[in-house]
């Protein structure tokens, strides 16, 4: 799940992480109200989205006066942005912060998030702060520094005091940067975050270390534990198609190519999707309908798929391990009469009971396409949508 920057920033508040002083509103006239309740002669009016590269996207101004604030606020809230992340049809405004303005001296980088090699959590810092750290990664790799957390021990003050070196910071600035790291990765624990990223995290010239943006992530098997956090859930920032998916316990997440994916376990989807690749066809979708693929969650995935309209053709893998594979044959033949499908289904089925799920399927009356192998399940959907 993913919150809006102003909402990281109110997590990062209770943790004692640095922030500038802001407010977050929904209007102009509060965005007004705001500036004058912050005071001060500069301040930053910010689009709201779950998405990066805002400022590029005009996303982000400075505002030297309230009638700025004001004209800013009119001009962002209501826009499309587009940005790198949002694709081309951008994602609406809705909401602003509206922040003090900052002395900044430097503009660097830190980000938190699970390292899958060695399975522990790891910090990522930078003085390439405000640029896109994939830039900095392929570009100029050495630039990003690592520090690993052993689980047991958690971030030691040796490590923190080692990337604080490593932005080369002294003395006011080194102390505030391993308090602010210290604090910042306690957040990222505590809150079961999957990602917890400042980009840019500024030195003022008074030596404050703040965190000038904010994003983050939570781990969706973990946010029961979190009922607050959960409130932060904004659904206009989401697929609708993920939403209705979320509804069925579905794990969908939507692509842009045109065949449409079923399959059990999320490890054989993403096999799943790769192999289409290779054959040269375009995933529309990941989808995950679990390990207990019958009728009615072969019948929920199917009305997710097809409400996609660049679906013109879907693939259905299913191993049968827990799940019998002549079961989820039946669903997908009561699923595909009651819902009249009319566009080419292939379906590869694998594991117990195979057989006797092949021989439901043929005398189905259904035209299904019955692949031999993965491999041959995604020579046939390519080959169909080519023909």
């Amino acid at each position: 799940m993913k919150i809006h920057e102003y909402q990281a920033k109110e997590l990062f508040t209770k943790f004692n992480v640095a922030i500038p002083k802001g407010i977050p509103v929904f209007s102009v006239e509060e965005a007004v109200q705001a500036a004058e309740e912050l005071g001060g002669k500069v301040w930053v009016v910010k689009a709201q989205i779950h998405a990066g590269g805002r400022g590029k996207g005009g996303g982000v101004k400075v505002a030297k006066s309230i009638d700025e604030v004001k004209k800013l606020s009119s001009e962002i809230l209501g826009m499309t942005l587009i940005t790198h992340q949002t694709g081309p049809d951008g994602r609406l405004v809705k909401r602003l912060l509206i922040e003090e303005g900052i002395n900044i001296d430097r503009e660097l980088y830190v980000g938190i998030t699970l390292d899958r090699v060695s399975g522990k959590n790891v910090i990522m810092v930078s003085t390439e702060g405000g640029m896109e750290i994939e830039k900095v990664a392929s570009e100029t790799p050495e630039k990003i520094i690592k520090e690993i957390i052993e689980p047991e021990l958690g971030l030691q003050s040796f490590q923190a005091r080692k990337l604080a070196f490593a932005l080369n910071l002294r003395d006011t600035q080194l102390k505030n940067a391993v308090k602010f790291l210290t604090a910042l990765y306690n957040v990222y624990l505590q809150t079961d975050a999957s990602l917890a990223e400042i980009n840019p995290l500024v030195v003022t010239k008074e030596g404050e270390v703040l965190a000038l943006d904010a994003k983050m992530n939570f781990d969706d098997n973990a946010i029961f534990r979190h009922p607050d956090i959960l409130e932060y859930r904004d659904l206009d920032e989401e697929d609708p198609l993920e939403i209705e998916a979320s509804k069925y316990n579905l794990n969908y997440i939507k692509l842009d190519g045109n065949v449409g994916c079923m399959v059990n376990g999320a490890g054989l989807a993403m096999a799943t999707m790769d192999i289409i690749k290779l054959a040269g066809g375009e995933p529309a979708n990941f989808l995950d309908v679990g390990g207990t693929a019958n009728k009615t969650t072969v019948s929920n995935g199917f009305k997710i798929i097809l409400s996609d309209k660049n679906v013109k053709a879907i693939l259905i893998n299913i191993f049968g391990g827990i799940v019998r594979c002549d079961r989820v044959a039946q669903g997908v033949i009561d699923a595909a009469k009651e819902l009249d499908i009319n566009v080419p289904i292939v379906i590869r089925l694998e594991g117990t009971n195979a057989i006797e799920a092949g021989k439901l399927l043929k005398e189905s009356g259904v035209d299904f396409m019955v692949a031999g192998s993965l491999k041959d399940a995604a020579k046939k959907v390519t080959a169909v949508l080519k023909s």
